[in-house]
């Protein structure tokens, strides 16, 4: 778990969101979430061109033992999806922080002042 990027953001419902140009943000499950919710199965992508709001269900996940709702940590525009995991949700298992979900233009990015940065995700996650 100590290797998680530390450019990150991090959400309570361990989710990691990378900041990019444009107020561009890339967003996917942690680590710690892909192995509690084991090998994924499915992946239901967001529609492209719609409009988020803050904590706003959006996408799940879904694995052999449960679904997991994944929430927007933004108000803004679901510029891209990785449409590769529709076919390849393990990716999500097997690199987790390279297999994003989708990506949001943000509105305003005020509301990641909210989220973690790695070291209180880890404190976080810890028993």
């Amino acid at each position: 778990m100590n290797d998680l990027p530390k450019d990150f953001r991090y959400t309570q419902s361990h989710q990691w969101v990378k900041v990019e140009e444009n107020n561009l943000l890339r967003i996917g499950v942690t680590d710690f979430a892909q192995q509690q919710l084991g090998d994924l199965v499915y992946v239901d992508l967001p529609q492209l061109g719609r409009t988020v709001y803050a904590d706003e269900q959006c996408a799940v996940v879904e694995s052999v033992k449960t679904a997991s709702d994944l929430t927007s940590p933004v108000t803004g525009e679901i510029v891209a999806i990785n449409e590769v995991l529709t076919d390849e949700p393990e990716q999500v298992n097997e690199s987790p922080y390279e297999a994003w979900i989708y990506c949001v233009k943000a509105d305003d990015l005020s509301l990641l002042d909210d989220l973690m940065d790695s070291d209180a995700y880890l404190q976080f996650i810890e028993p």
